[in-house]
């Protein structure tokens, strides 16, 4: 199997409405690395199919909720680079769900658990009984946040990406902004933003590390780059308020660039926030990372009717 290098171009945001005129921001537009298997989903999956591939197997399962980037990239990534995918659903069928009929499209095979269910599926007892349904696969986790993703996320920084201050990007699983950090120039900040409401994304990071690196010491010397926002969230995950909407569409007809409502959205309007408050020192350079999750809104649209740009605009 081989899996093509590609390099996402780097766009300079020079908009005094959002990011006021002392810092320079640029856009990493990692959203560009594949239509369908899109940003950070690239990263993650790359390694962990390449692994897939080596072991000998032909069917990838993994776990997602009914509006999963993760599920309709690796459903993707199955019908790109030949294997058979299983998506494990938390919650109950709807034929139309765009995520869902996307993962149907490109031939993945669903099966619906319930929420009780779904929390054991890092058990050995529940993958014994996928395994007695399915028969063998490689299983990915939820969102990809496995050492081999981790992996594939330490390929998002390049060498002339060192020159800036910051570097922004978005936290779900904690996998990308892990992989960025152990990555990273000590004269980088890395910035994680939560999409999730709640104060323990630095330690899940933290605990990404451990496995990682096998190295308590070393750990310590990676966190002092590492800021984490957890104010940022709109009030939760998967929640994409008004405010955030119009902000979306503000920022897109502005720059034709497209956010989605989970989790680049509020990337973009965190830094916004705190550049307009004067919270970077002036002539920092800043990077944002585009994580992709654009098919996320066609979902934020279906249950919210909102107007978010999609990937089919």
């Amino acid at each position: 199997m081989n899996w093509p290098e590609r390099i996402a171009p780097l766009q300079k945001l020079d908009i005094p409405e959002f990011f006021g005129n002392e810092i320079e921001v640029s856009i990493l537009r990692e959203d560009l690395l594949d239509r369908e298997i899109s940003g950070n989903k690239w990263r993650k999956l790359k390694y962990n199919l390449l692994q897939a591939a080596q072991l000998k197997h032909d069917t990838v399962l993994t776990f997602g909720g009914a509006f999963s980037n993760h599920l309709a990239a690796t459903a993707a990534a199955g019908a790109q680079f030949g294997f058979n995918t299983i998506g494990v659903v938390r919650g109950d069928d709807d034929s139309t769900n765009p995520t869902l009929v996307t993962c149907r499209e490109h031939g993945m095979t669903l099966h619906f658990v319930d929420r009780s269910s779904y929390r054991d599926k890092h058990t050995e007892e529940f993958k014994a009984y996928l395994h007695g349904l399915f028969g063998g696969f490689y299983l990915v986790p939820e969102g990809g946040a496995n050492y081999w993703g981790v992996n594939g996320c330490m390929e998002i920084l390049k060498k002339e990406h060192h020159s800036f201050d910051y570097v922004i990007g978005a936290c779900g699983t904690g996998t990308m902004i892990s992989g960025i950090l152990l990555s990273a120039p000590e004269s980088m900040k890395v910035i994680g933003v939560s999409a999730l409401k709640g104060d323990f994304m630095t330690d899940e990071i933290k605990k990404n590390l451990q496995w990682y690196l096998m190295d308590d010491e070393a750990v310590k010397e990676y966190l002092p780059l590492l800021t984490i926002w957890n104010d940022a969230h709109f009030g939760g995950y998967g929640k994409c308020p008004k405010e955030l909407q119009t902000f979306i569409r503000s920022f897109y007809d502005k720059t034709n660039i497209p956010l989605d409502g989970i989790y680049t959205g509020k990337v973009v309007h965190a830094v916004s926030k705190q550049a307009l408050e004067g919270k970077f020192e002036s002539g920092s350079k800043v990077m944002i990372v585009h994580s992709g999750g654009i098919q996320g809104n066609e979902g934020l649209n279906y249950r919210l009717s909102a107007q978010l740009p999609t990937i089919a605009d």
